[in-house]
């Protein structure tokens, strides 16, 4: 609906992980929801899965995906497509859009990143930190 991405500033949203996950799917079929944002609330808990797919975003189905985890959220807010997605400090990856296959249970964010790797191949840990941060600050 806008034009350009109305969000100027927000705050980080910060979380760790609950659960690491490994496995991959060629054909998953996810369906990103049209809007750019989520709100999130503290302690909620949702899903983190990388797509090495190219130009995917809102409204996109997403297909080539490696289950990174499960996070709680401890700072709740508002998660934009295009943040960047930060694990124990480094960039992951950017959030490409949100699947709500599991709703009202979790939401599925979907994080593009350069290549496809599970959360077990990353070397996460339960505890491990995720922050989500609107990318360029």
């Amino acid at each position: 609906m806008f034009k350009e991405n109305p969000y100027f500033a927000k705050s980080d949203i910060r979380g760790s992980l609950v659960v690491v996950l490994r496995g991959t799917f060629e054909d998953r079929g996810l369906s990103l929801i049209k809007p750019i944002s989520r709100a999130v609330k503290k302690h909620e808990i949702h899903e983190l899965i990388i797509s090495d797919e190219k130009d995917i975003g809102p409204g996109s189905t997403v297909n080539k995906i490696a289950y990174l985890g499960f996070l709680e959220v401890e700072e709740g807010g508002v998660i934009i497509s295009g943040d960047t997605l930060l694990l124990n400090d480094k960039p992951v990856g950017i959030v490409a859009g949100f699947d709500e296959t599991h709703m009202p249970n979790h939401q599925n964010i979907v994080i593009y990143c350069d290549e496809r790797i599970t959360g077990e191949l990353l070397g996460c840990k339960v505890g491990d930190s995720i922050v989500f941060r609107l990318t360029g600050e």
